[in-house]
């Protein structure tokens, strides 16, 4: 991701109570619109870090059960509704001829806020039952799990700068990073995440394991394992519907990763 892109400088005043008042520059997170449009009809309006965005549109329409295969996709490029030059807060997914895609499949409503979760789906029943259960799980060890969040901070550049953004990243089963996306948005990070691995062609993710850096929900769950993804861990909490989510898909889910300690709400470790 751009710093230039996902950062902006703007004028504050910083109070202590130990000295004066100080006018300076901070660095905070940005926060803009993304309209996401499918053969030129708008689907959904995004509020995202700007960044991998064809990777957080396959994402979005891959978790939402729209997007399948990745020859479906001829391209996706950026546009504006009056023909003149395209703007970067409208992108537009070229089909390919011959390509079919459902967008009554799609559960959100038009607007989806940053920080909105399954608040944002028109109903939990939309999205459950949409993707098989995980087949086989990956064995994980507690050992493994411990040594991925500090892997994740020296990726997280954008957040070393705002302290204002939230990170997916998926490890391979020997604990290598291998991919990091950063939004202000939980649900968009990841969406990038999984879009990077469905525009490589790398989907279902069946020998990667999730890490994000905030809480988990149960938008969270249903988004990897619509990738495939058998193993998912947090440095937060997960809520009452990811955990009954990662059950009954046969997930493991992991919350409160902090050092050598954590919970287990789902699946087993392995060793």
């Amino acid at each position: 991701m751009s710093l230039a892109k996902a950062t902006r400088q703007v004028p504050i005043t910083r109070h202590d109570t130990a000295r004066a008042a100080e006018e300076r520059d901070d660095l905070v997170a940005v926060e803009e619109p993304l309209e996401i449009r499918v053969g030129g009809q708008g689907v959904a309006v995004v509020m995202r870090t700007p960044g991998h965005d064809r990777e957080l549109v396959a994402g979005f329409l891959v978790t939402e059960g729209i997007l399948r295969r990745r020859d479906d996709v001829l391209d996706m490029v950026y546009c504006r509704p009056d023909g003149r030059p395209p703007e970067e807060n409208i992108i537009d997914v070229l089909l390919a001829p011959g390509a079919a895609v459902d967008l009554a499949k799609l559960t959100r409503h038009v607007f989806t806020s940053s920080s909105c979760g399954i608040c944002s789906k028109a109903s939990i029943e939309a999205v459950r039952g949409q993707f098989a259960p995980i087949a086989a799980p990956l064995a994980v060890t507690a050992a493994l799990i411990t040594g991925l969040p500090e892997r994740l901070r020296a990726a997280q550049a954008a957040f070393a700068q705002t302290g204002g953004l939230h990170a997916s990243a998926l490890f391979d089963a020997a604990g290598n990073l291998q991919v990091v996306r950063e939004d202000v948005g939980r649900h968009n990070a990841l969406d990038k995440v999984i879009g990077h691995a469905f525009l490589a062609g790398g989907l279902p993710l069946a020998d990667r394991v999730l890490l994000v850096s905030g809480r988990i929900s149960f938008e969270i769950m249903q988004k990897a394992l619509a990738a495939g993804i058998p193993a998912v861990a947090a440095i937060s909490a997960p809520t009452s519907a990811a955990v009954e989510f990662a059950r009954a898909s046969g997930q493991l889910l992991v919350g409160f990763l902090r050092g050598e300690r954590m919970n287990v709400y789902a699946g087993t470790l392995a060793g």
